[in-house]
This record gives structure tokens, sequence and C-alpha cells, in this order.
């Protein structure tokens, strides 16, 4: 997969240019598909937590001219909140994607190959491809386990056809329970999520990136934990999908939406495994 920019948007010639910039002047609606990063929020206990404290505050440090400004200090894994992964984060049997030696990669404390700065920014058509709709509930039941099956009943219900390029947002309604971390992260009950079968479809249609509303782009069974990550395997050790964990797909279940052109630009964090992030859906306003 390149390392640069990937844009499906016409920007070849000025011509083109041109059109690309009447539509956005014609009117673009943007719909946030992430949450927002907070102390506390929820966050898998295989990774180190979001914390954000001012660290200089208004009046610490008056200027002569009465001015004054507040920072702050944050600390944060890179798989915190609304994320995605860089091809460096998961191995199999000792390799990264494309037969990289994961322990030579890694030497010095950094990944020298498929570091997250290498995860491109992304401005392409995305799907959403909402299954507790299509199975008629708010939400999929702890542990679920999504197939391919489902999510081409999804894409039936929606009138979409996932296409090579897409990204692909599969919707549990999972993300109502991120106020409730321990209904979340469902280390007890479960989450529901993708199986193996499901990320094979959607490599099969050539996604190039793909997404779910929950902790872990998994299927989470009761009591079972982060133990595995299968479907991980499958999308960024084999074919190279990056995955986005995290999403809030609740506003654009709300209005309806199926396809859109989706945006979102990781933090170039050199040899990092994940980079925080904040898609948006744009859309005719």
């Amino acid at each position: 997969m390149s390392t640069q920019s990937r844009t499906t948007a016409p920007t070849g010639t000025g011509g083109r240019m041109d059109d690309l910039l009447s539509a956005v002047r014609a009117g673009v609606r943007l719909v946030e598909l992430g949450h927002p990063h907070f102390t506390g929020m929820p966050c898998s206990p295989n990774h180190p937590g979001f914390r954000m404290s001012l660290v200089r505050r208004h009046g610490d440090m008056v200027r002569r001219d009465g001015g004054s400004a507040a920072n702050e200090m944050i600390v944060t894994g890179g798989h915190v909140g609304t994320h995605v992964d860089a091809l460096s984060h998961v191995s199999q049997d000792g390799l990264l994607h494309g037969g990289v030696d994961a322990a030579k990669a890694q030497t010095g404390g950094r990944f020298s190959q498929l570091g997250a700065e290498h995860t491109p920014a992304l401005l392409t058509r995305g799907v959403l491809l909402d299954v507790a709709a299509a199975h008629g509930v708010p939400v999929l039941p702890p542990g679920y386990g999504i197939t391919a099956q489902d999510l081409q009943a999804a894409a039936d219900r929606a009138g979409v056809r996932v296409q090579r390029g897409d990204v692909a947002l599969v919707r549990t309604g999972w993300a109502r329970h991120f106020d409730d971390p321990a209904t979340y992260l469902g280390q007890s009950d479960g989450v529901p999520g993708p199986t193996p079968n499901a990320a094979a479809w959607l490599v099969a249609q050539g996604v190039v990136a793909t997404g779910a509303d929950t902790t872990a782009y998994e299927q989470i069974k009761p009591g079972a934990g982060h133990s595995v990550l299968p479907v991980h395997r499958v999308l960024l050790v084999d074919a190279g999908v990056h995955i986005v964990e995290h999403l809030n797909l609740e506003d654009a279940s709300a209005e309806g939406l199926t396809e859109f052109v989706f945006v979102m630009a990781p933090l170039r964090i050199v040899g990092g495994t994940g980079s925080p992030v904040r898609p948006v859906a744009a859309v005719s306003a």
C-alpha cells in the first residue's frame, strides 16, 4: 500500500481541480465519525490511557501588554480513542505485513519500517455498513460475531456496493455504551465485532481501510478479553488494510448516510504503531 496520501477525488488537470473546488464551494457538510479525547475515556487494557492537564494557566504569567496564554501536557498511547492502526501494530509468527521481520524493524525503540508515518491520509469513498440496523436492533448483542453475510446484508439494505479503494465502516451500535466503560470494553460480557470471515470479504472487495465503533475491530467473546486478534492478522498482516477503531457512527446512522466522502489524516508519528485521528464524512450541504 502506498505510503503517500490517498485520494480518489479528481485532482489531475486544472479543469478537474476546478470541478473539485466547485463541489466544495457548492457546500459541504462534515459529519463527525469519532469520539473526542478526554481524560478517563474507555481504553483497551492493552494500552496506556489518555491524560491531559493544563501545565500553564491564564494568569500564571502575564505579559506587559496584559496578554496571557495557557497550554497543556498530553500523554497518550497511540491506540486510545478514535485512532488508526499502522501496519507495524500486529505481527504473525514474527513477521509484519510483506514479510518484514518484526524484531529487526523495532530495534532502537521505534519501527524502521511500516511505522505510523507511512499510514496514508485518506480522501476517498466511504460506505456505512450498518449491521445493527440490518438486524433491526439499535445495538448488536455482546460477543456477536459479524459475518460476511452480515456485511453483504448491510450493503444490500443501504443500496451500496463496496468497491476497490473504499473505506468500509461497520456499525454495531456499541458507541452508545462509550460512557459506560465496563460495558463498552466488554471484558466480562464481550463486544460485537467482525470475524475473520467478514475481514476476508472486505479484503476481497478491495477496501483500503475499514473501521468499527468498538474498542477492537474483533469479535470479543464473553470473558475472553483481547486474548487473540485474528481479524487484525487478516487485515494488517496479510492484506495491508488499515483498521480504524473507537469510531462513533451514531450520527451517520441517524442521518441515514450510506456513502460519502471519507476524510482522515493521521499524525505522522515516526516509527509508531498507531495514531489518533479525527475522521469525518463529507456530504452535500
